[in-house]
């Protein structure tokens, strides 16, 4: 059994579903133990305890402690299949950070594997937005071979949630993971969205607004789109995207009360221009949920990356407990050799 430290490193939610995830592919049971240790309300949240299941479900899995708040779990899989899961999401939990660890397994399904969420959040604190998760991370798994539908029937922004989200995993074969030159820049495309009874205030335009005043100094190609909703709680987001021939890269925030629309979109914007300027591939918020799929494929990868994240050092230590290889991290890149031991 693979046991895993959960308070190693930055001791949050992504060891529990990095290692479910490679558990259920690789098939080593694992114990997890100090879930979260370090976060004010430790162990499992919601949104961590519906991810857990999920993947129990789709491999016929057994596992033990898993109710709120444990912070200690174990998991024996099974093998994994084709499902059509219906998760019901009664708080605002995020459903990119739920969607996330259950691609992994999923691209090993004999047959496409449909995910039904009713309820949660798709545009939350802590996680990435939905359009980042569809707009960079999916771009970015398409890229490796990796194909997975999303279909957005309803928004959710915290406290309430309430969206509804299906997304359909199909097997795939990871080619291999060589991102290291960007190409050619292409365009930003700036996706900002809020609530309906937000429209008659045109949040989403100021948004927009606040991004391209900021962008358009490059005087590079931009396109913007505005987006309303009808949801539960109002809420606003916005998401940039920087097109390049071989990547794309992305930077996305929330809106909040007290804060001007325009400065939304102003920070979105600052945040992409700093992960532009390293020319990297990857922006520092994917690097580490790319890991996994480089360990997976078939032979050596690698990836440049704008900076390593303590959540990047960390996903790095869980990958290496469950696939035999080593990652290797020198001068704004990150390998991959499966023929290496730690």
């Amino acid at each position: 059994m693979v046991e895993i430290d959960g308070s190693f490193g930055e001791a949050g939610g992504q060891i529990l579903r990095t290692a479910l995830s490679l558990s259920a592919i690789t098939k080593k049971p694992c114990h997890i133990f100090n879930i979260r240790k370090s976060r004010p309300r430790p162990g499992l949240a919601t949104q961590h305890l519906i991810g857990a299941q999920a993947i129990s479900q789709i491999c016929d899995g057994k596992l033990e402690g898993d109710f709120i708040g444990s912070e200690e779990i174990k998991f024996y899989p099974g093998e994994i299949q084709s499902k059509n899961l219906g998760l019901k999401i009664d708080t605002a939990g995020s459903i990119t950070l739920v969607s996330q660890t259950l691609i992994l397994p999923g691209i090993f399904a004999p047959y496409p594997l449909k995910i039904n969420f009713i309820g949660g959040a798709t545009d939350t604190f802590f996680s990435p937005t939905i359009d980042h998760f569809r707009y960079v991370f999916l771009k970015i798994l398409e890229k490796i071979g990796v194909k997975v539908d999303i279909n957005i029937a309803k928004r959710g922004y915290y406290p309430e949630g309430g969206a509804i989200v299906e997304v359909k995993i199909f097997p795939s074969k990871i080619r291999g993971v060589d991102l290291v030159e960007r190409g050619a820049f292409k365009k930003f495309l700036i996706i900002s969205g809020a609530s309906d009874v937000l429209k008659k205030k045109k949040v989403a335009e100021r948004q927009i607004a606040g991004a391209k005043e900021v962008l358009g100094k490059l005087k590079l190609p931009i396109e913007g789109r505005a987006e309303y909703y009808k949801t539960g709680s109002p809420g606003s987001s916005i998401c940039l995207v920087a097109e390049f021939e071989n990547t794309v890269i992305g930077a996305d925030n929330l809106g909040r009360i007290g804060k001007k629309a325009e400065d939304v979109g102003k920070e979105a914007a600052l945040d992409i221009l700093k992960e532009e300027r390293v020319r990297a591939c990857l922006d520092k918020h994917l690097s580490d949920q790319i890991l996994p799929y480089m360990a997976l494929a078939p032979r050596k990868s690698q990836i440049t990356i704008s900076g390593i994240t303590e959540h990047c050092k960390t996903n790095i230590w869980v990958v290496e407990k469950f696939i035999a290889g080593k990652f290797e991290i020198q001068d704004g890149s990150i390998k991959w050799d499966p023929h290496e031991t730690s």
